[in-house]
């Protein structure tokens, strides 16, 4: 793997990254197995989490990710901020370099700002969600989850159901996974799943459809209200026609199919409760790995020299 210094988008990686990530992303779990789980690799780097949107999932695993291979972490509040006032993304992130930071990990709501902080700033940018365009850790960590799973990415058949269009994670994800040798197929309503000859992806418009594509795994999206300008479904209309009900949760023991899920997830709404304690429910496992995923993806980075005079 050439020194890479941002992860942007899962796009800008070749296939060496993604394999030399994935392998490395295994070697760290084995760290969470031991009884100090922690390892100098990032000792004396700083990391800086910088996210203009909420997070609960992705911050928190990123700073665990980040403690765990014995970085300094420093938590940038926007809330809190000059952002609130009126500063511009460039003046934050000149105030931000004046720290000498050595990563900075973003998300914001517009697509593109991670790109424009790494092209002005030394640090290493890791894009931790932009507007609807990318989420490249959540690929990894969804990626390295099936093949924790199955052995190997290669030749699964997985089926993204749900808001598609502005989900960076369907995005990412399917990416990652067809690059890796994977089939993918879109489900969702269908003003919210491009359409295949803009994708090149499959599209289904109902449950039959999906099983009858006979799908090794069920990866269910959160109906994103907040990127639309009002709510495309009310929410029981929604599960009976797209969600896992306890009827489909029973088709799907019968063909063993796992489960999957970025979260957070909505009970009653894209899957029922039964489902969150189904035998080959994943998404726990998603969270566990997502830490590992993110030591693997700071690890791998190089920051350029820091000027320290």
């Amino acid at each position: 793997m050439n020194p890479r210094k941002d992860l942007i988008t899962i796009d800008s990686l070749s296939d060496e990254d993604i394999r030399t990530i994935l392998e490395s992303t295994s070697a760290m779990k084995d760290i969470f197995t031991k009884s100090v789980k922690k390892v100098p690799a990032l000792k004396g780097k700083s990391v800086l989490t910088l996210f203009y949107e909420p997070s609960t999932r992705t911050r928190s695993s990123f700073e665990v990710a980040a403690n765990r291979l014995s970085a300094d972490v420093t938590t940038f509040t926007v809330s809190t901020s000059s952002v609130v006032k009126g500063e511009s993304v460039h003046d934050t992130i000149d105030t931000l370099m004046s720290m000498k930071m050595d990563y900075i990990i973003v998300r914001h709501k517009n697509s593109g700002i991670p790109a424009v902080i790494a092209r002005h700033c030394k640090a290493s940018v890791i894009n931790a969600g932009d507007g609807a365009h990318a989420h490249p850790s959540q690929a990894f960590l969804d990626a390295f989850t099936i093949k924790e799973k199955y052995g190997e990415v290669g030749g699964k058949r997985v089926v993204i159901i749900g808001d598609i269009l502005h989900s960076r994670v369907a995005r990412s994800t399917s990416t990652i996974l067809r690059r890796l040798g994977a089939e993918v197929a879109y489900m969702g309503p269908g003003p919210l799943v491009p359409q295949e000859k803009h994708t090149g992806i499959p599209r289904f418009t109902n449950w039959e459809q999906v099983f009858q594509w006979k799908p090794d795994v069920i990866y269910l999206l959160r109906v994103q209200n907040e990127r639309m300008d009002t709510p495309f479904f009310p929410r029981g209309d929604y599960h009976q026609a797209f969600g896992i009900t306890e009827e489909r949760l029973r088709r799907i023991d019968d063909l063993n199919l796992s489960i999957m899920h970025p979260g957070p997830v909505n009970r009653g709404v894209e899957i029922c409760d039964a489902a969150m304690d189904y035998r080959n429910t994943l998404i726990n496992n998603q969270v566990e790995n997502g830490i590992a995923a993110r030591m693997s993806i700071l690890y791998h980075l190089t920051p350029q020299t820091q000027n320290n005079d």
